[in-house]
């Protein structure tokens, strides 16, 4: 029994070879060498700032002390972009002065003073109804013509 062998197999014990042992790094190099080493933050970490001490654990924070520990936000003073869509940093829709800015409710068709063919359609806002436009609805806007026509 005490000849090293298990159930008939023999157990081999070998070093590890030296790209596998725990003595290097991934770049292979000796651990002993000056290489890159432990690097402490900048500052405490925001669990250890109150309640660290048995005092501290027993009262609470003061509001003035987590105001003071607060990190402002800072905003790019001119938002980024190319200035053509409505979303900053995204491709939104581009930026329409044909679009109008007053949605329109229901319409109606009615005849211009000048039937002319070449003219666009020619309609009139009667309303939202009740709030229950379909999406096609939701999307005409009002676009208001100057001088082509008296809105009425």
């Amino acid at each position: 029994m005490t000849d090293g062998s298990v159930s008939g197999q023999d157990i081999e014990f070998d070093l590890l070879p030296p790209d596998e042992s725990l003595d290097s790094d991934l770049l292979g190099e000796d651990s002993d060498d000056d290489g890159p080493g432990y690097s402490p933050p900048e500052r405490r970490s925001s669990e250890l700032s109150w309640g660290f001490t048995a005092r501290e654990a027993r009262t609470r924070e003061p509001l003035a002390a987590r105001l003071a520990r607060e990190v402002p936000e800072h905003e790019p003073e001119e938002p980024m972009g190319d200035g053509i869509g409505d979303i900053i940093g995204t491709d939104g829709e581009i930026l329409d002065d044909q679009v109008g800015s007053v949605r329109a409710g229901r319409l109606i068709w009615t005849e211009p003073g000048n039937p002319d063919p070449s003219s666009d359609f020619w309609a009139s806002d009667i309303g939202i109804d009740n709030g229950a436009a379909s999406a096609e609805e939701a999307a005409i806007h009002v676009v208001i013509d100057e001088g082509d026509y008296d809105r009425q």
